[in-house]
């Protein structure tokens, strides 16, 4: 009985420092010309049914740790904090930056607070020898654990739009602004392997391609670990390109080396339950670390 005792306070104390980090592209959660009941609507806002889908798959996972992409602006982020809230899952720690995309923002919510918020808003690059900045910039949380300071980067590279005939599918600029976030976390942390940092988000790439692999490393100099991640039936897909009927990955929880021993399973989940192609065209993607937040 007292062996018996032992083990379920040890499984508990293990639950209670399970920290769940999530990232998400909410598709669109501003004003959009966007397809709703089947009609096309410009300037309109994100369909209700398509909120109520996001707070389930939120809810299901019940991050403490929630970075989104394609969030429109603080007002936008606020409704969205109250409809979990309603929902059940209460986010009291928010943060947004704005950079140069007026539309889109990537932001973050928290159960936990931020020890502090850096919110990099023009991060430079060069692209076709034009000085330039990360579209949407970085946001970067710094959180207090019981193993040390942990950061969180939330990104959301340039998409496939191409802009430019000598630039197809804007694959060097995303190259840049990877290179150009690859860099900004260097600064940050000159030493990986002492470090402990999260850099999430959408990629808007296949792991193979020059932008991803731009950002996992510098040289020779590893920036981290990519997360595999999959689904409850096997499959690696993130995102549903529907003009095209493609499915592929393209977003990613890449975490530091000195973390990775901390990553449950060593291994990151894509839901896929109740809602999970309903709300967004991607798929949420987390990842459970054995830490606590710090008392």
């Amino acid at each position: 009985m007292k062996a018996f005792t032992i083990f379920l306070s040890l499984c508990i104390a293990t639950l209670a420092q399970a920290l769940t980090v999530a990232t998400y592209n909410v598709e669109n959660y501003l004003i959009a010309d966007r397809m709703a009941d089947g009609v096309y609507r410009k300037a309109y806002p994100k369909p209700q049914t398509e909120k109520t889908a996001l707070t389930q798959v939120i809810s299901a996972i019940a991050p403490d740790v929630l970075a989104v992409e394609e969030m429109g602006t603080q007002p936008f982020l606020d409704e969205f904090q109250r409809e979990l809230k309603q929902a059940g899952q209460n986010f009291p720690h928010t943060a947004l930056v704005q950079a140069a995309d007026a539309d889109r923002h990537v932001a973050l919510l928290s159960k936990i607070p931020f020890k502090e918020v850096k919110r990099h808003a023009e991060v430079g690059l060069t692209y076709f020898g034009q000085k330039d900045v990360v579209k949407r910039g970085v946001l970067e949380a710094i959180f207090a654990t019981n193993e040390g300071d942990v950061s969180v980067f939330v990104i959301h590279l340039k998409s496939k739009r191409t802009e430019r005939d000598d630039d197809p599918e804007s694959t060097l600029h995303r190259q840049e602004e990877a290179r150009a976030v690859r860099d900004l976390v260097f600064s940050r942390f000159p030493d990986p392997t002492k470090a402990k940092f999260i850099v999430t988000g959408d990629w808007n790439d296949t792991r193979s391609s020059k932008p991803v692999q731009a950002l996992l490393k510098r040289g020779e100099t590893k920036l981290g670990e990519l997360l595999r991640s999959s689904d409850s039936h096997g499959e690696a897909w993130t995102h549903y390109f529907r003009r095209e009927d493609v499915y592929s990955r393209i977003d990613y929880i890449l975490v530091s080396p000195a973390l990775f021993p901390f990553v449950e399973g060593k291994e990151a989940k894509i839901y896929d339950g109740e809602s999970s192609t309903v709300g967004s065209d991607h798929r949420a993607v987390y990842a459970k670390f054995n830490l606590a937040p710090a008392k």
